[in-house]
């Protein structure tokens, strides 16, 4: 039997662009010669829906769109994602199922029963876990179907297991009859290195139970979330017989008899990871751009790296002609920044327009004066040039229907180094979750077969040029120091005295936790950021705003 593993790009709750969508997926699919079609976890409504799922109208709705396909379906089996309710008085009211469906008629229906509620997960705020072994037989196959983090329990992979319970040894213990396969449906999100453990799980789960299997995975960008697809078919030793593309929708094909398949990309290198997050970044721009209704955007080049790697990536996800760069000069701006600002625009084919500020931050200063007399120039001045920018590129952003992207990395954002209403504003933070060592390679990365970003850009000092011969090192460590030790406690959530053991200064690794903290305000009214890392500041890192703790204090 030939099998369709389907990665596409749902639009969460557009269930007539979906099932639309699926429709003509499954079309391909048969004409493929295809008897069984798989689709990604919660693929009628799309993952995850969130808070959608307490209104009932939105699971009516659900459920209309899954009756319509299953009654137009014909000619192929069906196995996909949905939200289903559960009918027992107690317990969650909703399962996260999957069902098998063919020709009309429903055929088999199993839950999801280990529910994520870590980082960006929430599964349980809604779901009941399930509890059915999930064997289907399907045109002479005896089918084991789990849906995503049931898989993720592989206690040679995980020193401490999250769960007490394994789905796959529990379903092929009560299978009456061998299963003949293994299927995973999921929303797995990207992050930087979750390819290869993907892979080492897939490949212990073949090599542990000695059957083939096939995972299924959404593809596009949701919020904050980029889900990679990466869909794949391994046979019982663990090879891989069949790839889906990565970052894109796409049909692969995998045959039973002959346990053969289409591979339609490369595993992942870990030295060529840089080239991932540029893709990731660019699905994750455009389908946040799009889906919000968005089709154009705007940009504040400041002539520095990372509004010049904001305007590739957008360039590249909206197409240039949909991207405005705009550079404000202020009076402290080099005219090499906006020589490189140009040159980058004119580099990427954008829009560019010189909007200056001198004469406005002139007066707010004149108006403040009364107010300020007396008082010394400080942060605030440069402050104000930032806001007064934020709010030109607002105006532009509302009179031009264009969405604003902010331009801040995650090693500013982490440390405070950004101005509220000012260049944070915006309404998606493009690199808000990538490190400036990041930025400075994927810059690098772009520039691979032709120069887009300036090298003068790359190579001078990164500065805001809010002040007279302003450096960010007068008043943060070196980038490749800072990010050393933001990786450490945001991600490896390692304490101050376990990181100045790695050889930092201590007031230094003291001072970095300080800013942390004292910035967490600011990072709760920053516009959404896509997620590339394992811990991105957003939904998956949830910290008190007001709070005393001080590691080590004791009373």
């Amino acid at each position: 039997m030939k099998i369709a593993l389907i990665q596409y790009n749902p639009v969460i709750g557009d269930f007539a662009a979906n099932i639309a969508a699926i429709t003509t997926w499954l079309d391909k699919a048969k004409a493929a010669g295809c008897r069984l079609a798989i689709l990604p976890e919660l693929a009628i409504s799309g993952y995850p829906p969130q808070d959608l799922l307490e209104r009932s109208v939105f699971l009516n709705d659900q459920d209309h769109a899954f009756a319509q396909l299953v009654k137009k379906t014909s000619g192929i089996g069906v196995l996909c994602g949905l939200v289903s309710r559960n009918p027992d008085p107690a317990g969650k009211p909703l399962h996260n199922s999957a069902v098998l469906f063919s020709d009309g008629e429903l055929l088999c229906t199993t839950h999801k029963q280990l529910l994520p509620s870590y980082d960006v997960f929430d599964e349980a705020r809604y779901f009941e876990p399930g509890h059915s072994n999930g064997t289907f037989r399907y045109k002479g196959l005896h089918l084991g179907v789990t849906i995503c983090e049931d898989i993720w329990n592989d206690k040679s992979l995980f020193p401490r297991p999250l769960y007490a319970t394994d789905p796959v040894d529990s379903m092929l213990a009560q299978a009456e009859t061998p299963v003949d396969l293994l299927i995973n449906l999921a929303a797995s999100p990207f992050t930087l290195g979750k390819s290869g453990i993907r892979q080492k799980i897939f490949t212990n789960l073949c090599r542990r139970y000695q059957l083939p299997f096939i995972y299924v995975n959404q593809v596009g960008g949701q919020d904050s979330l980029i889900f990679d697809g990466d869909s794949i078919a391994l046979d019982k030793a663990g090879t891989v017989i069949a790839r889906a593309a990565r970052f894109r929708e796409d049909l692969v094909v995998v045959d039973t008899e002959t346990w053969q398949g289409e591979i339609h990309s490369t595993p992942v290198d870990p030295e060529q990871e840089t080239g991932e997050v540029c893709e990731a970044l660019v699905l994750g721009t455009r389908d946040y751009v799009t889906k919000c209704g968005f089709s154009k955007a705007v940009i504040g080049l400041s002539g520095g790296v990372d509004s010049a790697l904001t305007a590739a990536i957008a360039a590249r996800a909206l197409g240039p002609e949909n991207v405005l760069g705009l550079a404000l000069p202020s009076p402290y701006s080099s005219p090499e920044s906006l020589e490189d600002a140009e040159q980058l625009a004119k580099n990427l084919g954008i829009e560019f327009s010189i909007l200056p500020i001198s004469g406005l931050f002139e007066a707010y200063l004149a108006a403040l004066a009364p107010v300020f007399a007396g008082a010394a120039v400080d942060v605030t001045e440069q402050n104000i040039q930032a806001r007064i920018r934020g709010n030109l590129l607002m105006a532009i952003a509302n009179k031009q229907r264009r969405l604003l992207l902010s331009t801040g990395n995650k090693s500013e954002n982490a440390v405070g180094y950004c101005t509220l209403y000012g260049d944070m504003s915006g309404g998606l933070a493009v690199i808000a979750d990538v490190p400036k060592q990041l930025v400075y390679a994927l810059c690098r990365f772009l520039n691979t077969e032709r120069e887009v970003i300036p090298v003068r850009t790359i190579d001078k000092p990164p500065s805001a040029e809010l002040a007279p011969e302003q450096k960010d090192e007068d008043d943060l460590p070196p980038y490749p120091v800072l990010d050393a030790i933001l990786a450490a406690y945001l991600e490896e959530h390692r304490s101050i005295a376990e990181i100045v053991a790695m050889g930092f200064a201590q007031t230094v690794v003291e001072d970095v936790v300080r800013r942390i903290r004292i910035n967490e305000y600011k990072r709760k009214q920053a516009p959404l950021g896509l997620k590339v890392t394992t811990k991105a500041f957003g939904q998956g890192r949830r910290y008190p705003t007001a709070e005393g703790y001080r590691e080590g204090a004791q009373p």
